[in-house]
């Protein structure tokens, strides 16, 4: 549609050079009338009315799109190293704005001046540096180097790596440096000196302009930087930075200790309350909205992967505040509580619910902050330790309510503790006000303002801080990426044991970097580790050492032999302890076990509200539970099929349970046989065609994960075990279930299925990483 608008644009333009001027008038009402009539495209014609001419709006080297939600506005684009000499302009009154002779161009992004560097000299000498261009770094004699001797401009307008500075260590603190574009005043840095910033012309200072030298040894505030009007964060520099910050806030508190000693702020008995604002206003197109709402849907997922409850209030704000919901609610009001609600909430929030209160009002949204932390200060005891979080979407440009400044002091001064408090903003969008970076908190290394130019940048940085952590709580996450589907099943894991005359293949899962769990089956007497190949990732040929197999204590294929019984599965599952714990990364992740506290983020679940009962309740609380295994993987380290299945319960149960008696190794025994001697409620039973028709396991499907989908985790409850009926043909395709065809899957929940897996991969055996296990 907007291809056919510009061509429409384009006709005009040609037909004007061979008019008379007389006539302009004309072409512009068929422009602006039938042109958007015909294609569907927005006119030029502003809330004026007033039409404005068409001449000079291309850009060299670069691209220009044409909206009318806020008026008729042309944004301007550039390829990735160059950026426009003006981002935007809009038709006011029958003219552009801004107004200039001049054609848009797009322009070669630089980096700060690197030649601020003191002590030391800096290669090569250019009055201008360029992305690709670099720099090279040493010190003059009797200074010691710090930060990184080699330096590349990249496209987003930074330098890579980190400030080289050139000093003598002689002082209380260390020199701070001079970062690039910047110029500082003070050059003592004993306790209590200050050095203050400012920078070069044009360019913005993000950061802390003054920053002091403290008893610890440490400069307070953060480094600052210089950024231009083009310069922005990727998502991999603001998820190292707002991660590394807000992951302090969503961990537990623990003691140090040997295993996993950690530095948090959220004190024992504290709470962690988070504030989530975003800009509603007239300056956020309505697709970047829609963005927004997904953003915060996406940040609360986020967080529920830790093993923290945070309270949340979460409001849209423009002219006005409108709330999702409100702290107070959140804490008193259980049906609030519901993050499902919330995210039902979000959709219903239109664009159009502000109405014509369409303004920006910053002031206003950190006053409303303001009044409902007041709140809580009155009607919780806990307020003094709680840890408040305050997170804001927008584009800084506020035209009304005055400037939010003195009301972020307010905040600041009702939680008197400042390491108490985090204030983040993310300034989204192509025209970014700057200033709002003066509203953050700003302490030691920390970075609380991202300059992200869309909300897709915001949510992929979401998405990279949980690809950056790799603790076993965060199990079950798998991400749908087309071109990498490894990725949607980074705990897949294929076994294949070599033995004479012929060996077995079978399916296992990751349920901790050092622990395969699949089927006792699998294996037989005389079986060796080294005989024994675990495969991860196929395409990267990284097969990874046995160090032992563990079969159930109760397994025994032959136990019930004597009453017809010549092939028994109870208890039909193993673990198989590598040599060497694997690293967690995107393609190779822990699924999520029942009954551990690692589940209970996967299900948003409190500590005190996640029991094992709990997991049962909603993970098997259906009398059909859908659920799902995999065959065989393929190249990508992806299965190759994905057996989609219903397991019976209560009394769709009984018929299922009642056709393993017509499984043909049964079918030439006189013994009368009781369907519950063959398949106890240590299984799980799927198949059939009543009330649904199942994929049914298939050869080398055996030892793999019966899982389930719960808040976008994949949660583990059985291990594909056996089956009534083989149907699969030699391509083992997506063979659907008979009548009478049925498979039956180690349950997970079986106490005594769940006090094996405890002991080996809880506290009690595991030294790296166990999961740790719910007492009831």
């Amino acid at each position: 549609m907007f291809l056919v608008h510009l061509i429409c644009f384009s006709s005009q333009q040609k037909t004007q050079k061979n008019k008379m001027e007389s006539k302009q008038w004309l072409n512009w009402f068929m422009l602006a009338v039938i042109c958007p009539l015909i294609t569907g495209a927005p006119s030029l014609m502003s809330r004026e009315n007033k039409p404005c001419p068409t001449e000079g709006l291309s850009i060299t080297g670069g691209s220009f799109v044409i909206s009318n939600s806020h008026g008729v506005i042309v944004k301007y684009s550039c390829p990735e190293g160059f950026y426009p000499n003006f981002l935007t302009r809009k038709c006011r009154d029958g003219s552009w704005d801004p107004k200039t002779k001049k054609t848009a161009q797009c322009k070669n992004v630089t980096c700060p001046n690197p030649r601020v560097f003191e002590n030391g000299e800096v290669t090569p000498y250019k009055d201008r540096y360029y992305v690709n261009d670099t720099t090279n770094y040493t010190c003059h004699s009797d200074y010691v180097f710090g930060g990184s001797p080699y330096r590349v401009c990249k496209p987003n307008g930074k330098w890579s790596g980190s400030t080289p500075i050139c000093g003598r260590n002689s002082d209380h603190c260390p020199d701070p440096g001079i970062p690039p574009g910047t110029h500082r005043t003070g050059h003592m840095f004993n306790i209590d000196d200050k050095v203050t910033y400012g920078c070069e012309n044009k360019l913005t200072l993000i950061g802390s302009n003054q920053r002091v030298c403290q008893e610890g040894g440490q400069w307070s505030g953060t480094e600052p930087q210089c950024y231009a009007e083009f310069t922005y964060d990727t998502p991999d520099e603001a998820s190292q930075a707002f991660g590394s910050s807000l992951k302090m806030n969503l961990e537990f508190h623990k003691q140090q200790d040997d295993q996993e000693g950690r530095l948090v702020r959220l004190a024992q008995n504290g709470t962690l309350d988070i504030y989530i604002y975003v800009d509603a206003s007239d300056s956020i197109e309505k697709k970047d909205f829609e963005t927004a709402k997904e953003v915060i849907k996406s940040l609360i997922d986020t967080i529920s992967y830790y093993q923290v409850s945070p309270n949340y209030e979460i409001r849209m704000f423009a002219t006005e505040v409108q709330e999702i919901v409100t702290m107070r609610n959140f804490k008193t009001i259980p049906a609030e509580k519901n993050l499902e609600e919330i995210s039902q909430r979000l959709d219903n929030f239109s664009y159009e619910s502000k109405g014509d209160r369409s303004g920006t009002n910053i002031c206003q949204a950190f006053k409303t902050i303001l009044d409902s932390m007041g709140i809580e200060r009155i009607n919780d005891k806990n307020f003094t330790q709680t840890q408040h979080v305050i997170i804001m979407f927008t584009d800084g440009h506020a035209n009304m309510g005055g400037n939010p400044k003195p009301k972020v002091d307010q905040i600041k001064h009702l939680i008197a503790d400042e390491n108490k408090l985090d204030i983040y903003i993310f300034g989204v969008g192509s025209d970014i006000n700057m200033d709002i970076n003066e509203l953050v908190t700003k302490r030691g290394d920390e970075k609380h303002y991202f300059v992200l130019p869309n909300l897709n940048d915001v949510q992929e940085t979401f998405d990279k801080m949980i690809d950056e952590d790799t603790s076993n709580q965060l199990c079950g996450i798998q991400q749908n990426v087309p071109n990498n589907k490894r990725r949607a099943f980074p705990w897949l894991a294929q076994i294949k044991v070599t033995r004479h005359p012929s060996g077995s293949n079978c399916m296992g899962s990751l349920v901790t970097p050092t622990y395969i769990l699949t089927a006792a089956h699998c294996f037989k007497f005389g079986d060796k580790p080294e005989k024994i190949t675990i495969t991860l990732k196929k395409n990267k040929g990284d097969d990874l050492k046995v160090k032992q197999f563990i079969l159930h204590s109760k397994y025994n294929v032959t136990a019930k032999k004597h009453i017809g019984i010549p092939e028994y599965y109870e208890y039909d599952v193993a673990l198989i302890e590598l040599e060497k714990a694997v690293k967690l990364d995107r393609e190779i992740r822990t699924i999520c076990i029942p009954c551990t506290k690692e589940t209970n983020g996967a299900l948003r679940l409190s500590d005190s509200e996640g029991t094992c009962k709990k997991h049962e309740e909603l993970i098997m609380g259906p009398d059909l539970v859908n659920a799902n295994f995999t065959s065989e993987m393929m190249e990508e380290g992806s299965p190759k099929y994905i057996r989609s299945i219903t397991i019976k319960q209560r009394g769709l149960r009984d018929d299922c349970v009642e056709d393993a008696k017509k499984a043909d190794i049964f079918k030439k025994t006189d013994k009368i046989l009781n369907a519950k001697d063959i398949v106890t409620d240590n299984f799980l039973c799927s198949g059939g065609i009543s009330p649904t028709t199942d994929h049914i396991a298939c050869k080398g499907d055996s030892g793999g994960a019966t899982y389930l989908h719960k808040h976008d985790r994949m949660i583990q409850v059985g291990v594909v075990s056996w089956g009534s009926k083989n149907k699969c043909n030699e391509e083992k395709d997506n063979i659907l279930s008979d009548e009478d065809s049925r498979d039956y899957h180690t349950n997970l929940f079986s106490p005594q299925i769940r006090s094996f897996l405890q002991k080996y991969l809880g506290e009690e055996k595991q030294k790296g990483t166990p999961l740790k296990f719910l007492s009831k």
